[in-house]
Parts: C-alpha cells; sequence; structure tokens
C-alpha cells in the first residue's frame, strides 16, 4: 500500500536543479518513487505511509536551497509577480551593463579611457559588484546550493566565470603587469545575458499547469437540489451520494448521477468527443459537467467530489505530467561535467605557471611563434603569468556559444513555427518532432470538421431545394447538431422557409408540424415507423451518417445523411506522413461501422472505436512501446489525457481551450497540412542546433589550451568570444532558407 504526495517548488531553473531535487528525494527511505516536474514546479512521490513524512520530505527540499509552496498549484497573479520579477531584474542588469561596456569598449578598442585609467576601472568594478550583490545574487546563492550538495547546474559556471572577471581588479594591486579593464566588466555581461533567458522562462513557466485549472472550471457550480418536495440552489460542494437533483433544459449535470425520471438529449462532446447528443431516459446513468439540450430530469447522485468523471479526468492530466521525464537541456548535461573540469583545469594552470615557469614559458613562445597573438617578448611573469593564465582559462571557458547554440536555434525554429500556423509551445516538443514514429489522431474535429453536414440526399418525390425547405422550415430555431446541419444546408442550397404551425417535439425522435395545410414529419426511422409508415431499404455509399426522415402523413418523401464530413486535405497529410515512414492512427469515441468508414477514406490501417479518455491515454502508452516516440493530435476535452501521454500533444486551433493547454504543440491555422511542415521544421532546427555545437564545441576545444599556456591576450578572447556566439546566431538565421 502506498500513497501519494504531491509538493509545490519554488527556485528551480533548469533541468539540473529539478534532477538534483528528485535524486534526494528518490533518496529517502520510505519513498518508493519521486517525479520532479520543471514546468509545474511541482515534486510527485509515492510513499510508504509511516516510513516518511510530509515535513521530512519538505526539509530535504529546503536543504537544497529551494523553498516549498503552501499551495500545490500557483495561482495566475502570482505567476504574473514572478514573471515581472524577473523582467526587472533583467533591465536592471542590463543597465548597468550598458554603461560598464561603454567603459570597456573605450579603453579595449580605442586604448582610451572616458574618465583617469583607475576612476574607470572602479566603476566598472564598483557597478559589476552592485549587479551581483543585489539583482543578480539568486545566481550565487543557487550556485552555492548546488556545490554544497554535490552537484553542478548553469548557476555554477555563471559564478565561476563572474566571480574570476570581477577579482581581477582588486588582483591587479597586489600583482603588476595584469591589465584589469579587458576582464572586470565581463562579469555584467555574462549576468545580463543569463537573466535576460531567466525572464523568457519565467513568463511561459505557467503555461503548463493551465490544462488543470481550465479543467476545473469545468464543472458546474451549483446544483438544484430536491428536499421534501422544494426545490433549492445549492453549492455543488453541499451535494452528497443519494441526493435528488434537478436538472432543467441548457444546465450542465451537477455530477455523475442515474436518471430516476425524465428523457433529454445529453451533450456529452467532454466525455467522447463527439459532436451529436444522446438521448438518455430513466435507468441510465450520466455524467457531471456534460450539458441537458433539451428536457428535465430527476438524477440521483452517485459520485461526488474526488469520485466524479471529471476528477479523474484531472488526475489522469496531472499524472501524465509528472511521468513525463523532464529532457535534459543540452546545456545542463554538459555543464555538470564541464564544470569540474575547467575548475580542475584552471587549478592545474596556475600551478604550473608556478611550479614549471621556465617550460610554460618556452611552451607559450613556441606557440606565439606559430601563432602571433601577442608578443613573446611582453609575456607575464611568476605570480602574474600564473593568474592571468588560470583566469583567463575561467572566463574563456565561460560557454556563451555553447548556451546560444541551442535556445537560438529553437527561437528561430519556434519563429518560423508562429508564422506558418505552428504554435510550439516548449523546446522538447520541437526537439522530439523529428523523431516521431507515429501520429495518432482523434476523429472528430481533428480529421474531421466536427460539425455535422448534409453529405448526400435521397429524394422519394420532393425536389431537394423544396425538401430542404421544409426541414429547415421545421427545424427553425433548434440547436440540435442535426438541425443546425439541415438550416445550413437549406441556406447553401438557396432554399425559401416557412412558419410551421401547431408544432410538435417528440424528444429523441424528432418532430412534426404543420406546414401550408399539410402535416410533416422529420427524425429518425423509429419515429417514422412508430407512425405507420414504410421506410425504404436503401444502400448508401456514406452508410455510417445519421440517417434523418422528412415523411407528411402518407409516405417518407426525403432521407438526408448528415455526418462529420473529412477535412479537404486529411487523406493527402496522412500519405505525406507515410512517405516520411511515420504510421498514422486513428482513435475515435464513436461506433466502429463509422470509425472503419472514416478510416478506409483516409487509407489509415489502424484503428480504434469507442473510446473514453482513459482508453485515449492507455492507448498511447501502448503504442509508445511499440513504435518508441509518438504524437497525438486531438480537439477535444475527451483528448486531454492522451494529448499529456504522449510525447508530443498537439491540439487543432479550432479546438478547446483545455486541449490547447494541454498540448505541446498548437495548429492554429486548423490546418492538419501544418503537421508535415512540423516534422521537417524539427529535423532542419535540430540539424542547425548540430552545427552550432560543433563551432560552440571548436572554439573551446581551441580557446581553452591558447589561455591554458598564456598566449590568448584578453582582447583577443573576447573578440573569440563574441565571434563564437555571432557565429552561431548567425547560423541558426539560416535555418529560414531551410524550411519554405
Amino acid at each position: 500500500m502506498s500513497t501519494n504526495i504531491k509538493i509545490g517548488i519554488d527556485g528551480m531553473h533548469c533541468a539540473a536543479c529539478s534532477a538534483r531535487v528528485e535524486k534526494a528525494l528518490s533518496a529517502l527511505e520510505g519513498v518508493k518513487a519521486a517525479h520532479v516536474n520543471l514546468a509545474l514546479e511541482e515534486a510527485s512521490l509515492e510513499v510508504e505511509p509511516g516510513r516518511v513524512s510530509r515535513e521530512q520530505i519538505e526539509k530535504t527540499i529546503l536543504s537544497l536551497g529551494f523553498s516549498v509552496r503552501e499551495e500545490l498549484s500557483k495561482d495566475e497573479d502570482r505567476l504574473i509577480l514572478e514573471a515581472r520579477e524577473a523582467r526587472k531584474r533583467m533591465w536592471h542588469i542590463w543597465l548597468i551593463t550598458i554603461v560598464v561596456s561603454i567603459f570597456m569598449v573605450a579603453h579595449m578598442f580605442f586604448d582610451t579611457h572616458i574618465l583617469s585609467s583607475g576612476a574607470d576601472g572602479w566603476i566598472v568594478f564598483l557597478l559589476t559588484l552592485y549587479a551581483m550583490l543585489f539583482p543578480a545574487r539568486n545566481v550565487y546563492r543557487s550556485a552555492f546550493m548546488s556545490l554544497k550538495t554535490g552537484s553542478a547546474n548553469m548557476d555554477v559556471l555563471i559564478a565561476i566565470g563572474t566571480l574570476a572577471s570581477l577579482l581581477v581588479w582588486p588582483l591587479s594591486f597586489l600583482v603588476k603587469d595584469i591589465d584589469p579593464h579587458a576582464f572586470s566588466g565581463i562579469a555584467a555581461m555574462i549576468l545580463a545575458i543569463h537573466h535576460t533567458g531567466r525572464y523568457l522562462e519565467s513568463r511561459a513557466r505557467g503555461k503548463a499547469s493551465e490544462a488543470i485549472r481550465k479543467l476545473m472550471n469545468l464543472g458546474a457550480k451549483t446544483a438544484i437540489l430536491l428536499e421534501d418536495g422544494v426545490e433549492r440552489e445549492v453549492s455543488i460542494r453541499r451535494v452528497q451520494p443519494g441526493d435528488i437533483l434537478i436538472v432543467k433544459a441548457g444546465m450542465k449535470i451537477p455530477t455523475d448521477a442515474v436518471i430516476i425520471e425524465g428523457k433529454a438529449n445529453i451533450d456529452e462532446a467532454m466525455v467522447t468527443g463527439e459532436s451529436m447528443p444522446v438521448t438518455r431516459t430513466a435507468g441510465e446513468r450520466v455524467l457531471g459537467a456534460t450539458l441537458n439540450v433539451n428536457g428535465y430530469l430527476k438524477l440521483k447522485a452517485e459520485k461526488v467530489g474526488e469520485d466524479t468523471f471529471l476528477t479523474q479526468v484531472i488526475r489522469l492530466v496531472q499524472d501524465a505530467q509528472h511521468s513525463k521525464v523532464p529532457v535534459q537541456l543540452l546545456a545542463d548535461k554538459i555543464t555538470a561535467v564541464f564544470v569540474p573540469i575547467v575548475i580542475v583545469l584552471a587549478v592545474l594552470t596556475f600551478a604550473f605557471w608556478l611550479l614549471f615557469p621556465d617550460t610554460a614559458q618556452n611552451i607559450s613562445i613556441a606557440i606565439l611563434s606559430v601563432i602571433p597573438l601577442k608578443d613573446p617578448n611582453h609575456l607575464p611573469t611568476g605570480l602574474a603569468a600564473a593568474l592571468m593564465a588560470s583566469i583567463a582559462t575561467l572566463v574563456i571557458a565561460c560557454p556563451c556559444a555553447l548556451g546560444l547554440a541551442t535556445p537560438t536555434a529553437l527561437m528561430v525554429g519556434s519563429g518560423m513555427g508562429a508564422k506558418r500556423g505552428i504554435l510550439i509551445r516548449n523546446s522538447e516538443a520541437l526537439q522530439l518532432m523529428k523523431d516521431v514514429k507515429a501520429i495518432i489522431f482523434d476523429k472528430t474535429g481533428t480529421l474531421t470538421h466536427g460539425k455535422p453536414e448534409v453529405i448526400e440526399i435521397h429524394l422519394e418525390t420532393l425536389d431537394e431545394t423544396i425538401a430542404l425547405g421544409i426541414a429547415a422550415s421545421l427545424e427553425a430555431g433548434s440547436s440540435h447538431p442535426l438541425a443546425i446541419a439541415l438550416i445550413k444546408g437549406a441556406e447553401e442550397a438557396g432554399a425559401i422557409t416557412s412558419e410551421v404551425q401547431d408544432f410538435v417535439e417528440h424528444v429523441g425522435q424528432g418532430v412534426s408540424a404543420s406546414l401550408d395545410g399539410t402535416r410533416y414529419m422529420l427524425g429518425s426511422r423509429k419515429f417514422m415507423e412508430s407512425a405507420g409508415l414504410t421506410v425504404p431499404e436503401k444502400t448508401f455509399e456514406a452508410d455510417y451518417a445519421s440517417r434523418v426522415y422528412l415523411a407528411d402523413e402518407d409516405r417518407v418523401l426525403a432521407i438526408f445523411l448528415i455526418a462529420d464530413a473529412l477535412r479537404d486535405n486529411a487523406r493527402q497529410v496522412v500519405t505525406q506522413l507515410k512517405q516520411r515512414g511515420i504510421t498514422s492512427i486513428m482513435i475515435s469515441g464513436d461506433n466502429p461501422a463509422t470509425a472503419k468508414a472514416i478510416a478506409a477514406q483516409l487509407g489509415i490501417t489502424r484503428f480504434h472505436a469507442q473510446a473514453l479518455p482513459e482508453d485515449k491515454a492507455i492507448l498511447v502508452t501502448q503504442l509508445k512501446q511499440e513504435f518508441g516516440t509518438v504524437a497525438m493530435v486531438g480537439d477535444g476535452i475527451n483528448d486531454a489525457p492522451a494529448l499529456k501521454t504522449a510525447d508530443i500533444g498537439i491540439a487543432m486551433g479550432q479546438g478547446t481551450d483545455i486541449a490547447i493547454e494541454a498540448a505541446d504543440i498548437t495548429i492554429v491555422r486548423d490546418d492538419l497540412a501544418c503537421l508535415p511542415t512540423a516534422v521537417e521544421l524539427s529535423i532542419q532546427t535540430f540539424k542547425k542546433i548540430r552545427q552550432n555545437l560543433f563551432w560552440a564545441f571548436s572554439y573551446n576545444l581551441i580557446a581553452i589550451p591558447l589561455a591554458v599556456f598564456g598566449v590568448l591576450h584578453p582582447v583577443i578572447s573576447e573578440i573569440a568570444m563574441a565571434g563564437s556566439s555571432v557565429t552561431v546566431v548567425t547560423n541558426a538565421n539560416l535555418l529560414r532558407r531551410k524550411v519554405k
């Protein structure tokens, strides 16, 4: 027997941070499994009761330098406040950096000083120190706590580089031959770039939890409780199992219940994703948050609170979010090894210059004879040489280009996606899209338009336009999807409608009314047969479509076939994906016959019908085991768990807000043709990332040895660092030529 505990955590900034928390929590006695979600800033733990307490867990988190939130989820106001604070810190540091840069550029490139030499240096030193102590102090606290727990995150690298460059100025008063102007302002520049990334991260941080918040808002807030024959509106929290509830037309079903009296059409799109309401009558069960389209129902509450279907869907989304292992950012992976190596290398460099000064000097002179980076006759000696070489190693090893290599390409790639109607919510989605082996499509609203249309009319006696006019007249004012389809069909055909008399609604069967002295009926086959009419036996090409019969008192006059029509380019997209080696799989809450017919039209050989939300999520999990990386495309509330379970969740732009918030990628233009484009964009983006990483590593592999042997002048190192950064940014922007 185990218990699940969820705890909100503040202060995590990178994948290394979340990995550190996860490792520490997993090591606690009594913790069977621990997953830390960086996007949600939450930890989900499976624990053995009695062996570990919540207090112990919170104490462990606090010992790592992070804080524990009192409430699990952050509210929107708090998220906005965090983004504002991050923006304020970013601009604070950039203001300092701009001033510092003016002094440094004057010295480095024009060999002049704005003030006297000493005054320039002190201003740069004090401004940089101020930036480190105040707006950027969180970096040093994070780095300290990271090292204290025996690991290294990106903040450790930032802290080392900035502290090393800052300390050159005071050291220059103790050791001659050190040029402090070349180093002392680099710290401010590094901090400015680092905090710009932090701001962009905080602005997007709250998106991952919006799907859950919107799901929670779906349910009814109140219910009509029947007590002693009196109806009272009460809070949904007041409802208990066994209570008798009244649900009138247009109201949401307040909780999972069974119908004890009445009959109505229920819109269950939240559950099945299907646009057609379903007729429910006494003895049948209904689910909370579904909609009573028409009719009057008396219900007996069965499940409330945590046991309802809606709450189970919310739990599925939460579990899927936590079961996703966050993709470690490449920069964080590298720094875990890179930082300790650089520190050791800097220490060894310092010792080498102190212990073997002659050898070090000779190597420097030999290198300078091949690569004339500085005058070999003016090399520093002794302690000055050791300090210059070791500090140069630390500063030049700060991987600016490495840090820009991936995010710059991702930024360009996601920007290109946005222009093409592909909204990419996180970099992991863009990264994984190139590896997708199967794409799972929800049927309704994804492969189809999601709205019923008149796709075929079989006429017995009437003209098509007249038949549509009569049908639309009978359905005038109805909000039923089939009625809307008939009215729209009549409008498109230019049919004339008239006002009817003696209108009668036959719940669950159809309607009847008099028009120009003739009594007409419009509805189901069962409705026609109950009126004693003979229904003609017909075979239709679209056999899966819903059939609506129009009749007078003597005979059936027309048969309307109404169905959710396929998107125009759906089959073409399936073909394009197949050419890329990607298998298309269809999943639907509809009946097997309809699902089979739709799949056949699209050229899809694998499909699953009558799938509920939990079925879709389970199926996605199974397909991940079969194919590896899979994507799920959906548009409805019922697709949210599957979208979160898939490696990549893709929502259609005209779908529900909850599906969009649960997805990693949103097709804004509501055009399936964007899917092959998204795959191509991912492939080309990661080609650029690999090229950028090559240039970034090449820079470090060449520059660090030169710094170790003291031949890399600080001015040249600055140019090299800037040049490497410009190279990766320029290369990333060349991506625009690759994807049309």
